[in-house]
This record gives C-alpha cells, structure tokens and sequence, in this order.
C-alpha cells in the first residue's frame, strides 16, 4: 500500500490510499480509499507508517522533568505505617502528624537539622519523594518545631502504647542511660557534666532509654546534664509502675545505675519490683578479702553462685571469663606504660639546666594532672619534693587488682525458682542491646548529636523524635537481616558457646556472610545504610510528552532482584501510596 496524489486541474489534488498488485504478470492498482480530507501532517503521518518508519524517534517522544529517589522513602514510611505508628501518633490523619512522620522517616535517611528538612520538603529543593508522598511541599521550619510541640504533648499516650505492645506483667525490661553535648548556652537542660562522647567542657544533657527485653525501645526520658545516674532510676520505676500500668517487672540495669542505695531505697520500697545488676570492683574486692569469694571457685568452672551476708535475701552469681581476663590485663599495662611516658616527661622537666620545673606545689600540680588522666594514679608510688620528683609502679596493689580481672558478679533479688544462674547471667547482658541503640541514636545512623534546640521541651522533642526514628530502624534491621552483615540466627550462635559466660559467637550464617559478602543465595550483603542507599536508586520520574500538549505521567524505577527482595522481607512495596 502506498498513498499517491493525483493533480485535479483547478482543483485540489486527490490524496488516494492505492494497493498494488499483479494480474496475468502485469502491475495493477486499485484506490482503497480517498484521503483528500485528512489534514495533510496525518496523511504524512501515514506514509510513514507505511514505509516502515517510526512516528517519532524514540528520543523524542518525551523527556524526564525531575527524578525524586524514592525506594528507600517507601521502604521506611511504609514500615513505619505497617507498625501502624502513625496511627499511635494520632488517631486522625493530620498536618502535624504527616509532619512528624515525616521527620522521624527522614531522620533514618539523611540526620540533619530541622531547617535542612524543611528545605528538603520544598518543592524546589526536594531531595526525595518523601514531601510528594505525604503532600507537606513547602512545609516550613516553623511548622516543623509546631509539629515537635505536638508531638511532645503525646507523648505518654504513644510511651503507653508501645508499652502496651512490648511488655506485660513479669516481663524483662532493659534500661540504660547517657549523655550527648549541646551546642549553645541557653536550654535550662544544658549542665557541665561528664561527657560519655569524650566531649570535655561542653555542657550536656542526659537521657535514660527503656526497652523490653530484645532492646526495643519503648520510653525516653531527658534530664539535666548534671544529673547523677542513680537518681533517674526512681522515674523509671514510677514511669513502668504508674504510666504503664505494670505492677511486675524485672528492671535490668547496670552497676553505676542500680546500686546498693537504689535498692535499698527505690526498689525496695516498690512492691513488684524485681531487678538485676552487677557489683562494683571495690565490692568484690570485699567479699574476696572477707572470705566468701575463694579464687580456687574457677579452677574448673566458670559460673558459681554464692550467697553473702552482706547482701541478705539477694542472689551473688560469680563469673570469670578468661578472655576479658587477658584484655583487662593488657589495658592496665597499656595505661601504665602511657602515664609513666607522661611522669618520664615531668621527671625530665625538674631535671633540665634551663627553666627547670621546681617546688613542690607546682611539681604535684603537673604530676595531678597526668597521674588522674588515665585513672590509674592508685598502682604507682610517687616521691615529691621542692627540687624533683621520682616514681615507681606498686606491684602489690597490681597483683591484688590483677587478681580479680576477668571475674564479675550479678546481683539480683529475682527467686532461683524463676530465673537461674544463667538466665540471670543471660538478661545483664541483654543490656548490650541498648548500649547498640545508643551508638545508632548518637553516632551510627540517627545523629540525636548535637542538639541545638534552646527550649527545654524542644529537646525533649527531639529525643523522643529520634526514639520513635530507631524503633522503626530497629523493627526494619531485623526484617532486613538475612541480606544485611547482622546475624539473624543468633540462637544458632549461642549453641556455638561453651557457657553463658563466654563470649558471644556469631551464628555459622553470620559469619560465612562476613566472609563471602554475599548471602547464602548469592545476593549482596550491605549494611544497613548501604541498603537504604541502593534503594533510593529506585527513583520517581516525572516525564512530559512533547506531542500531547505537555501532558505529564510519572514512572517508578523497577526494582532490581535484590531491591525487591528487601522490600518483600518488609512486607512493603516500593509504589506510591
């Protein structure tokens, strides 16, 4: 088929869609149709199609506006409503709880400034298609901390409510406490106090973390920077007894928390209250001395559980684990050997010809100064005088320190009927879990630091944020295990353990991941912000026909094998809701 056109003396020429064919060996045509109405761009278009050419050249027929990454946006909003956390935010959809959700989904992607996020929700400036999802474009700072004010103020109904999923009567409840610094002079919060992120000088605030037994977080709670550990542990018991509701429970912490004052005090003075803990050095220094820790217990094992008068009605377990023996031993020596370069230095300063370093004040000011460094001024000897200065180890006090390295004791009021020893053993150190929660808020993932809210309850605000932000990661890194670096077979692990005291082994699937980078069906293995990363390469293309008016249509990128196999262990999908 071709299209012919026919002159027409003084009339426009016939456009005629013709067929040729042979007859008897002989070339024939016949007309098929008379096209002489047809604008002449669609006659045109149609002796294209005839000949076998395209419309358009494919290049051309539309081009890409805007691409938005958008995978790792859907992995983490829809895991955060498939734990049906925004409806524990409010019950009705609204401005600031899509406000909320929307910071608490970015704080897992990109940990910045609350002005940085309002930036990344403008329309202009969108860093993904989490503005676009939720419908917040140009959402602005301003109602941003709007947002974390109501957030704050729903606090005890969400903490209730997670308590409510993760604990029960009897349960196992983990608490732990740290400190973060502040950037400013104005929150009332913000106290000089001791600084857990070697951040010296800077003032701090302090929060203390509760979780059930697994290490999911359930409440937070921020304090002055100078608040003394021991003193938040009445909060958390009236917190867990009062606000939740639970009359038993187990309170897990540990030695410079729970201590023999708390007991006494806070504890025991709230009936259902159980609790574990461990003793300080100088404590099982005594029952060694006193006579009722005998060393020769751990010629043959490693577990043993004593009782002590000292201690009436509470359970001693006694652990030695050799490994931590030898690490204790070669840090001791480690710290020696740096402060006696340091004393070597004073030495040599009251020794030199020129501006020698004289009298006794100033020679035991700089001597303080370097001996209290590494905290280990009790194992040496010092010899002061107006006009120089000497020092040697004191091998006895090592010997006698050295003699309890390795071995710790757990303390607990919990009946052997209920928990053993090593049950026991098992839940102190659950609390490892929090302290991995801790490095994940501070450091790893969520960047809680540095705060830079001047109002009290803003800070408060944005723990909580940053609480609420980890209990999504920490739901979607255990769905999410078997293609990330964490071990997803822990009890196979444990099997692997001689006894409870021995260190932790990782499962023979963790580590052949370790070693392989690959999973055991040939998938890659990431961590799990490399995996949030690969995600965000599925994007949002916002595509505009050039022939149809502009019309636009937007197209998602279609996931890989393995980005499909991280969303089906999410029991989400990567489509725009």
């Amino acid at each position: 088929m071709y299209i012919d056109v026919v002159p027409n003396r003084n009339s426009p020429p016939a456009v005629l869609l013709r067929e040729a064919f042979r007859d008897a060996g002989k070339v024939r045509k016949r007309t098929l149709a008379n096209l002489s109405s047809w604008p002449p761009a669609q006659v045109e278009t149609l002796r294209q199609v005839l000949r076998g050419q395209a419309l358009v050249p494919v290049e051309g027929t539309f081009e890409t506006v805007r691409s938005r990454p958008h995978g790792h946006v859907a992995a983490v909003l829809d895991t955060l409503r498939r734990l049906r956390l925004d409806t524990l935010l409010g019950s009705k959809r609204s401005r600031e709880r899509d406000l909320c959700s929307a910071m608490i989904v970015d704080r897992i992607l990109e940990p910045r400034s609350k002005l940085a996020t309002a930036q990344g929700l403008d329309p202009e400036t969108l860093h993904s298609s989490l503005g676009q999802v939720l419908g917040l474009e140009s959402a602005g700072e301003d109602k941003l901390y709007a947002a974390l004010d109501w957030l704050l103020a729903r606090q005890g109904r969400i903490e209730r409510e997670l308590a409510a999923r993760h604990l029960a009567e009897g349960t196992l409840t983990l608490y732990d406490l740290t400190s973060t610094y502040f950037a400013g002079r104005h929150c009332p919060l913000a106290r000089l106090g001791h600084s857990r992120d070697g951040k010296r000088g800077t003032l701090q605030i302090v929060f203390g973390l509760l979780t059930n037994g697994a290490g999911c977080p359930v409440a937070v709670e921020v304090y002055e920077g100078n608040t003394a550990d021991p003193k938040t542990v009445a909060a958390q018991v009236r917190t867990v007894q009062q606000r939740f509701g639970l009359q038993r429970v187990v309170l897990v912490g540990d030695r410079g928390l729970i201590t023999s004052a708390r007991i006494r005090g806070d504890l025991k003075s709230a009936p259902g209250i159980e609790w574990i803990t461990a003793l300080r050095a100088p404590a099982i220094r005594q029952l060694v001395e006193g006579g009722t820790l005998q060393l020769g217990l751990f010629d043959e094992r490693d577990l043993v559980e004593i009782a002590s008068p000292e201690y009436p009605g509470e359970r001693l377990i006694v652990c030695r684990n050799p490994l931590l023996a030898e690490e204790r031993a070669r840090k001791r020596e480690d710290l020696l050997r740096a402060t006696e370069r340091d004393l070597d230095k004073i030495t040599a300063a009251t020794r030199r010809s020129k501006n020698r370093l004289k009298g006794q004040a100033r020679i035991a000011l700089r001597v303080g100064g370097v001996i209290g460094r590494f905290k280990v001024a009790k194992h040496f000897r010092l010899r002061i005088t107006d006009h120089g200065f000497g020092y040697q180890r004191d091998p006895e006090r090592i010997a006698r320190e050295a003699a309890l390295d390795g071995i710790y004791v757990i303390r607990t009021g919990v009946p052997l009927a209920r928990l053993s020893a090593g049950d026991a053993v098992r839940s102190y150190k659950q609390l490892a879990t929090v302290e991995r929660a801790f490095r994940s808020l501070k450091s790893v993932d969520l960047k809680v630091r540095p705060i830079y809210h001047w109002k009290a309850d803003r800070v408060r605000a944005h723990v909580l944020l940053c609480m609420l932000a980890y209990y999504v990661e920490w739901h979607m890194r255990r769905a999410l295990a078997p293609i990330l670096f964490d071990d997803h077979d822990k009890p196979a692990g444990d099997r692997l353990r001689a006894s409870i005291v021995a260190p932790a082994q990782r499962s023979p699937e963790a580590q052949r991941k370790a070693r392989s980078r690959r999973t055991e069906t040939g998938e890659p293995v990431q961590s799990f912000q490399g995996l949030l990363r690969d995600l965000a390469t599925i994007v949002n293309n916002r595509n505009r026909v050039q022939r149809a008016g502009g019309l636009e249509f937007e197209v998602i990128t279609i996931p890989t094998p393995h980005q499909q196999r991280a969303f089906d262990l999410l029991g989400v999908s990567h489509r725009l809701a």
